[in-house]
């Protein structure tokens, strides 16, 4: 089985996973992941799909053709099955009130200490009462086996502190 990852962006509007999913289906490719959301006022999908490397061709050529008839922007990558290595897994959970280089800065915190982000969520709601933005970031990291589990949560302890980020690192879930 070939494998690819499809990333869509379009105008948010009733139906895109519907037309998005039937031209998966129509060329007898499989999503075997996905993501998707309302960022903005634009629906983004990602997915990896899987399937002959024939249907693959035929998917990018009609997700090409769905594009330019409904003003979508695509990607579509070929790609391979991720290598496999022993890695402990985190969930990370910060809240704090919304400012610029949030992200930025935890990302440095764990690229720095080799620590891979394996998935990452954010989003900025209004506090109750005030309507404050309050900004939430939730990550599944990787550290490789071995490494000082203990060490990690203290030194990220000691980062969000110096921050003013309310953070926690625990055990991922599944």
């Amino acid at each position: 089985m070939a494998r690819a990852v499809i990333a869509t962006i379009g105008q948010d509007r009733p139906g895109l996973v519907n037309e998005l999913s039937e031209i998966v289906l129509g060329v007898n490719a499989n999503i075997e992941d996905s993501r998707m959301s309302v960022l903005g006022g634009e629906f983004a999908v990602l997915m990896s799909v899987s399937g002959e490397n024939a249907a693959l061709d035929a998917l990018e050529s009609t997700l090409s053709s769905l594009a330019a008839r409904t003003g979508l922007a695509h990607l579509f990558r070929r790609t391979s099955d991720r290598a496999q290595r022993q890695a402990t897994r985190l969930a990370v959970r910060v809240e704090t009130l919304d400012h610029p280089g949030i992200v930025h800065g935890i990302a440095n915190f764990f690229s720095s200490r080799g620590v891979n982000i394996r998935e990452l969520e954010t989003q900025t709601e209004p506090a109750p009462h005030t309507g404050t933005p309050v900004f939430s970031l939730n990550m599944e990291i990787e550290i490789p086996e071995g490494e000082d589990v203990a060490g990690l949560q203290t030194a990220f302890a000691t980062f969000c502190e110096s921050q003013a980020l309310d953070g926690e690192l625990s055990p991922a879930s599944g």
